[in-house]
Parts: C-alpha cells; structure tokens; sequence
C-alpha cells in the first residue's frame, strides 16, 4: 500500500523518540522491572525516581502542548475509549506477572534483542502474536464477552482524565490540578540527596519524559493532516509490536505507523547504546524450562497489556503524561502483578507465595530438630 506524507512523518517522529529511549535504556539503565525490583526488595527507589522524573517532565509537556492548542488529548485512543476498572486491573495483573516471568517488559525486549539476546526474540513473537489475538483474535472475543459490558459509561467519565473529574467532583479550576500533580511530583524525585548525587539518571529521566510528551506533540500537531486525521500516540510496547511482525509479513498491503517507527527505534538505539558500552553478544536461554517460562510471560504481556490498554510505558508513562485515570489503577496493578510473579520466582510455587503471604504468626511451626 502506498505510504501517505501523514504515515510516513509519523513514522518518523516514532523512529527518532524510539532511538533516545533505546539508548536510555542502554546508557542510563532505564527500566521498569529493575526500578520495581530495586523498590521492593533492596530499598532503593533511586530508579523509581528517574520514572517518577519522566511521569512529570511529560505531564508538564502534555500539558503546556494543550494549554497552546497544539494538541488535543481527547483524540487519544486512552481517553476516547470507555473507562474499564475490571479489564485495567486485570491486564495489569496479568502484565506484572507476565514481566516477572520474562525478566523485563515490552520495551525491555526490544531493548535486549538490540543487545543480542535471541530468547527475547522468541519473547518479542509470543508478544506480539498475543497482543494481535487479544485485539481481533479469540482472546478479543472473550474480552468483549465477560469485560466491555463492565466499562463504566456516566457523565463522570466522559472524558476520563484524572484532573477533568476531579474538577467535576470538587469545582476546582481543571487548570490548576496539572501542575500542582507536577510540582508535587518534582518536589518527591528531589527530595532524595542520592538521587540528586546521580546527574546522569536525573538527566535521562526528563529526556524519557519529554520523548513521550514529543509522541503526543508530534502526531497530535507536528504531523497531523486534515485530510488523513489519525488519533494522537506516543510511546507503548505492545499492539506495535504486532504490528511490526504483520508489517514484516504484509508490508505491500499495510502502512507504516508511529508504533512500528518506535518499535524500530527502540532497537536500533539500543543495538547502538550496546556496542558504546560494549555490552553487545550473542545470548540465548540455557535450559528449556527458561523458554517456557517466558512464553508464558509474553503470553500473558501481550494479553494483559491489550486488556489494560497499555504497558509500563503506555499507561505507566504515556497515558500518566495525559493524567488519564485508568493509568495509576493499570500501574499499580503492574506493581502488585510483578510482585506476585517475582515471589513466585524466588518461591518456586504458588504454594511457596501463599505461604510468604501468610502472617508469621499464622504460618505452620517448624518441627524441632
């Protein structure tokens, strides 16, 4: 199919972002798994903050973007679709489960096939062929059946942004809310003298945050064609990466987009922050029952990621920049999913959670010696 001056810039404005994320990921170890793991059980949030950095750099992007008519986030798929609580909380689940079970996220895949990983290769197939299944495939099916019914549809989510409903709920300006979430946000990251001591996270934190703002921008007015409209995107790793297998697959009969851009960018970014920290070589899984843990994961990635209507990066970074309500009900269902599947990693068995879950006073003695 021929490509549109509209696909092609879009794909382009996916292509640079992907890049510097890429890189970032390489160079200023930015990732979403390791800041969780960091946070829970070696009590260092040094890692969160760099997310917690990007989170306010974009949503003052996104924000100064609206306030000067560059864009309109209402356009964004996150926004227009109806809000879902139950199909949120239980993608996000099953996407924490699935990146404790894989080791990484969607964009951690990438990232590490760009470092030579081949068993993140396999990942990246089972993701993207689940994300396709879950958006027009069996497991749609069952979505539409058992959670679209559910979705909430009142005046009160309309437009389901964080600050817009709470203007609706308190009569506070929806203006004002925006940048008191940011300042509250910057004053947090800021607070930490070890963090402030590490100006090489602190800086690629607000580069992360202002390439996610740049998404929303670059499609929503830099590119944007009266004549071909398209919704406004930014930075996720789950539907792109279907379509960057069927786009592989198909290319004469479908076009390039924003998604399949960043998806190539993110790899190529990291392939390049690779070799400059020489961390590039062939790797690969050393036992079958690795392989198989991680096909569960990315199964459950792709799936999760589709029912909760983004991943780390597409609600936990991108739709957080538009202040969308279902972002901290998808990100904190991420936190608990990746704390369960990391408990079942270092436990063995689900037994072995529920037992680490259990009151110490409650849990069974052990037998005298």
């Amino acid at each position: 199919m021929e490509e549109t001056t509209a696909t092609l810039s879009a794909f382009a404005v996916g292509l640079a972002g992907g890049l510097i994320l890429g890189l970032a990921a390489r160079l200023g170890r930015f990732c979403t798994l390791a800041a969780i793991e960091d946070s829970l059980f070696a009590h260092d949030n040094t890692r969160w903050r760099m997310w917690v950095l990007a989170m306010a750099v974009a949503i003052l992007g996104v924000f100064l973007a609206e306030t000067r008519g560059l864009i309109d986030p209402r356009a964004a798929h996150i926004i227009a679709s109806d809000f879902n609580p139950l199909s949120t909380v239980l993608g996000g689940l099953m996407f924490g489960v699935g990146m404790a079970l894989v080791g990484t996220c969607g964009f951690g895949t990438i990232v590490r096939m760009g470092g030579g990983d081949l068993g993140s290769f396999l990942v990246f197939l089972v993701l993207g062929i689940s994300a396709f299944m879950a958006a027009s495939g069996p497991t749609a099916v069952l979505h539409v059946w058992l959670l679209e019914p559910l979705a909430v549809r009142n005046e009160l989510f309309a437009d389901p942004r964080l600050h817009i409903v709470l203007a609706k709920l308190t009569g506070i300006g929806a203006t004002l809310i925006p940048p008191l979430i940011v300042v509250g946000l910057f004053v947090w990251v800021l607070a930490s003298s070890k963090f402030r001591s590490r100006p090489g996270r602190l800086a690629w934190g607000v580069i992360v945050g202002l390439v996610v703002a740049s998404g929303w921008i670059g499609t929503g007015w830099l590119v944007y064609d009266d004549f071909d409209p398209r919704p406004i995107v930014s930075y996720t790793f789950i539907y792109p990466v279907g379509s960057s297998l069927m786009y592989m697959m198909t290319s004469t009969s479908s076009q390039l987009s924003f998604g399949i851009g960043s998806t190539l960018g993110v790899l190529v970014g990291a392939f390049v922050g690779a070799l400059m920290k020489n961390e590039w070589r062939w790797q690969t899984n050393d036992a079958a029952f690795e392989a198989k843990r991680q096909i569960i994961g990315a199964f459950l990635m792709g799936t999760g990621g589709m029912f909760a209507l983004g991943c780390t990066f597409g609600q936990g970074l991108s739709a957080v920049s538009l202040l969308a309500v279902s972002a901290a009900l998808a990100l904190g269902s991420i936190w608990l999913g990746a704390w369960l599947g990391l408990l079942f990693l270092m436990e063995g068995s689900l037994s072995g959670v529920w037992r680490s879950l259990m009151p110490s006073r409650t849990r069974p003695k052990a037998p005298a010696e």
